[in-house]
């Protein structure tokens, strides 16, 4: 896409990502704290979770993540962060087992993509991955990771909400590589900056 322009989510930018969110899909109530949150302090409630993104974005240090922009219209996001920041992540048993001893410190993670419905398939959340490798690099991390879904491995169609953690494809396209599996379809993807 030739008018597309990459952003880092400040204030002046939540209405941006209010309005790519919605009113449907995973997104409008998930609101990126999934992977932010474990067990019972998770809820599917999509006010208290916009309110939590919301908070977290005030109060961060650096952009929670990335805006894409089509013609000056929010069109793609992608969530980044430090690894540690992920509850979720870290206390994964399964990433465990790939992750190894692996040091944490310095390794950034992108959570998910989002990417307008009418605006799929052209490249968005390559450019939004591209983007989040300079972003990290900038901000100190060592490596990057990420938990795509090896597309070529499952049976039959895979909806677009399914593709939230993008596709092992875009990751290997970009120079991450294999460093293991939770799942037969999904890979742990890591590029050393």
């Amino acid at each position: 896409m030739d008018d597309l322009t990459i952003q880092p989510l400040t204030q002046e930018r939540w209405k941006d990502l209010v309005a790519l969110f919605g009113t449907r899909g995973g997104a409008s109530w998930c609101w990126c704290q999934y992977f932010v949150q474990t067990g019972r302090d998770f809820s599917m409630d999509r006010d208290a979770n916009q309110r939590a993104l919301r908070a977290q974005m005030v109060s961060a240090q650096r952009p929670l993540g990335l805006l894409a922009y089509g013609g000056g219209v929010p069109i793609g996001w992608v969530a980044l962060g430090p690894l540690g920041s992920y509850q979720r992540l870290t206390a994964s048993r399964s990433l465990d087992d790939v992750r190894g001893s692996r040091p944490v410190e310095d390794v950034w993670r992108t959570s998910c993509f989002v990417v307008k419905v009418g605006r799929r398939r052209r490249g968005v959340s390559t450019a939004l991955l591209r983007s989040a490798i300079g972003f990290a690099r900038e901000h100190g991390a060592r490596s990057l990771e990420g938990h795509p879904v090896d597309v070529d491995a499952r049976t039959g169609r895979v909806g677009g909400d399914e593709l939230y953690h993008g596709t092992m494809s875009m990751f290997v396209a970009e120079g991450f590589r294999e460093i293991g599996r939770t799942s037969p379809t999904r890979p742990v993807m890591e590029l050393v900056l």
